[in-house]
């Protein structure tokens, strides 16, 4: 079990990260993050990619967590404090009572996570995604029907806010996940690696029910209203969803789900070799 450091001033200089948690997540945190409640936590502690720099917990909550807390690196500080201060330094009140300060370990490119795909693989490639409940579905979706990895462009929101997090599950924390590089065109990218790209789009030439799922799958999400770019969806595969007479859109994070599930039931009965 790692030390246990009660804190009872809200202003100890040790617990400054934590501090005015929603302010904070407005300007940033210098590639840091703050992962909220156990579920969320576990998954930070259970994952390779990133590390929890120090945990901030309820008293009442230590001994309930102490098999998670067992599974820390040495070291790694777990602070505590009544529920009063608890709530006075994060400046609101705070139920759940755990918080964690995350980093990341490495920083994979697009490249890296495709070129480690294996012969049946699916990914989803995201453009424009600057709402964190979608962003933290997308990534709930992904985990949920096994997505190699998810690829953001320079667009998209970024997956290791606080909200995002906590919608997600702890997903963001699980999916690989990459961003495009300044210039580099995805799908040149795609194709380097064998995949197929699948833009989804209301206006898509064929329907998602009649596509065969491609051995690996890159598919295409855009944000709501303007959609994928015209220029990138007019050299991608392009399908859409049939829908009720006079709606012609979904949620993207629903999008997805949909999406991802058919690929991956299609996906099932490949030969993997």
């Amino acid at each position: 079990m790692p030390q246990i450091i009660p804190i009872d001033d809200p202003d100890d200089p040790r617990i400054e990260p934590y501090r005015d948690v929603r302010e904070r997540d407005l300007v940033g945190r210098d590639g840091l993050f703050i992962a909220e409640g156990a579920v969320v936590v576990r998954s930070l502690v259970a994952s390779t990619r990133y590390r929890a720099r120090s945990l901030l917990l309820a008293g009442k909550r230590v001994e309930a967590l102490e098999p998670m807390l067992a599974q820390l690196p040495p070291g790694t500080p777990v602070y505590t404090a009544s529920q009063p201060v608890l709530d006075r330094i994060a400046g609101f009140p705070l139920h759940r009572g755990i918080l964690a300060l995350g980093e990341k370990t490495a920083i994979p490119t697009a490249a890296d996570l495709l070129e480690s795909c294996g012969p049946v693989a699916r990914v989803a490639m995201l453009f424009g995604i600057g709402n964190h409940d979608n962003m933290g579905g997308i990534f709930r979706n992904a985990a949920a029907f096994g997505a190699d990895a998810v690829i953001l462009d320079a667009g998209c929101c970024d997956p290791l806010y606080r909200k995002a997090i906590r919608v997600s599950v702890g997903a963001t924390l699980l999916v690989p996940t990459a961003r495009l590089a300044a210039g580099e065109d995805p799908l040149v990218l795609l194709d380097r690696f064998g995949f197929e790209a699948v833009a989804l789009s209301p206006a898509g030439t064929e329907t998602l029910a009649a596509l065969t799922p491609p051995r690996r799958a890159a598919l295409l999400f855009g944000s709501e209203g303007p959609g994928l770019p015209p220029a990138l969806l007019a050299r991608a595969r392009s399908v859409r969803i049939p829908m009720a007479g006079g709606f012609d859109s979904l949620n993207v994070a629903t999008t997805s789900g949909i999406v991802l599930h058919h690929i991956a039931s299609g996906q099932a009965a490949l030969d993997p070799a």
